[in-house]
């Protein structure tokens, strides 16, 4: 079997998280990804604990099936390396601020005249235009500009931002798809396309209920917990040992819901008849479902729900979510090889799953800084003289 992007190459020039989240779901793709980083330092995420006999586990599951190569791109040697790499590979990627990569004489004009099949990906805080182009971003910026921080967390308290790194990784997964759509479109044009995506933007794309209520009603939502805003119930409960969250999507399953808790009437109140109205009451809701949640154990609960099929569940934490038997089931928690045969890192797999796609339980070790140099330069050999 084959993966499907096995014949493309990546030239990765990202550090941090978005575009090294980016590549690493197209690496898990198949893809070839060349990492380029700086010498001596490297990504900054080498330096980010926690570390195990100084190799950062954050380093490395985000660059799992990597090859590093370090590059001044000030120094004429390592640039000329640069640019015969240019020439045999599919993609570049980068998430410098706008301009850095065009005062090294790698910009998007440049690149795309020398190498017309070149596709360019740019991650970057605000994007390649607008007034705010040039501005530093990172993950908590690009959240709280962007809206999220606003409608997370609990009513009458302090907006926080959302516990995983929303502003980078949802950026990065933007990016992919671009990458994806450019590689399709050169199959048509033999041309390559530049994708500009900004962590900025993205936060306001995943926005889909907040932007209709704000647009509709012109009163931006505040943050309202665990409960979605638009949908009732659909929240966490308290039951006699800790919380569940139930999830009554659509007005059948609440009639569902309320026979499996023994108040088959309350479907047919007014104040509960449909989703609306169970929205604009939804305080008398939550408390009439605690009077009888709150008698049983939450296993109690989930026995019966899941047999009825209303959707429910635990909050877990991540210790408890790594080893939930589905989420190990379909190969979620996969193992990373660590330098010298130590014992493997654990990271979260690849949620794409393919048929003609192998899923294996062990992934590619993260790359050495510098360390795939000599491979690399004897594949580009290999390139140039065919």
């Amino acid at each position: 079997m084959s993966a499907p992007l096995e014949d493309i190459t990546i030239l990765d020039l990202t550090h941090v998280l978005a575009g090294p989240y980016c590549s690493m779901i197209l690496s898990d793709l198949g893809a070839k990804v060349i990492k380029v980083e700086q010498p001596g330092t490297g990504d900054d995420t080498r330096h980010f604990p926690p570390f195990r006999d100084g190799h950062s586990a954050y380093f490395a599951t985000i660059n799992r099936n990597k090859q590093s190569i370090a590059l001044n791109l000030k120094d004429d040697a390592d640039r000329a390396i640069f640019e015969r790499l240019l020439a045999q590979v599919d993609v570049v990627m980068e998430n410098f601020r706008p301009g850095v990569m065009e005062r090294l004489g790698y910009g998007w004009e440049t690149l795309s005249k020398r190498y017309p099949h070149l596709i360019y990906g740019a991650v970057s805080g605000f994007g390649h235009t607008g007034p705010d182009a040039q501005l530093p971003a990172y993950d908590m910026v690009a959240q709280a500009r962007g809206g999220v921080m606003s409608i997370t967390g609990e009513k009458n308290r302090e907006p926080v931002r959302v516990g995983a790194s929303v502003g980078d990784i949802v950026a990065g997964m933007f990016l992919g798809h671009g990458l994806l759509a450019a590689l399709y479109q050169r199959q048509k044009t033999g041309k390559g396309e530049k994708i500009d995506v900004a962590m900025l933007d993205s936060q306001l794309a995943i926005l889909e209920h907040a932007v209709a209520i704000t647009s509709e009603t012109g009163i931006p939502p505040g943050p309202s917990g665990a409960r979605h805003p638009s949908i009732a119930p659909f929240e966490a409960f308290h039951t006699a040992d800790g919380l569940l969250v139930i999830a009554c999507g659509n007005d059948a399953l609440f009639a569902k819901f309320c026979e499996v808790i023994g108040k088959p009437k309350w479907a047919t109140w007014t104040e509960f008849a449909n989703n609306l109205s169970r929205c604009e009451n939804v305080m008398l809701l939550r408390r009439k479902i605690e009077t009888k949640t709150l008698a049983q154990p939450r296993a109690h609960w989930i026995e019966l729900f899941t047999a009825a099929g209303i959707p429910c569940a635990a909050i877990q934490n991540v210790a408890e979510a790594m080893q939930d038997p589905q989420i190990l089931a379909r190969n979620m928690v996969v193992d990373l090889p660590a330098p010298d045969g130590q014992k493997p890192f654990k990271a979260a797999g690849n949620p794409i799953k393919m048929s003609g796609l192998p899923d294996m339980p062990t992934n590619g070790p993260a790359p050495l800084l510098d360390g795939d140099r000599a491979d690399i330069l004897s594949w580009l050999d290999q390139q140039e003289q065919r």
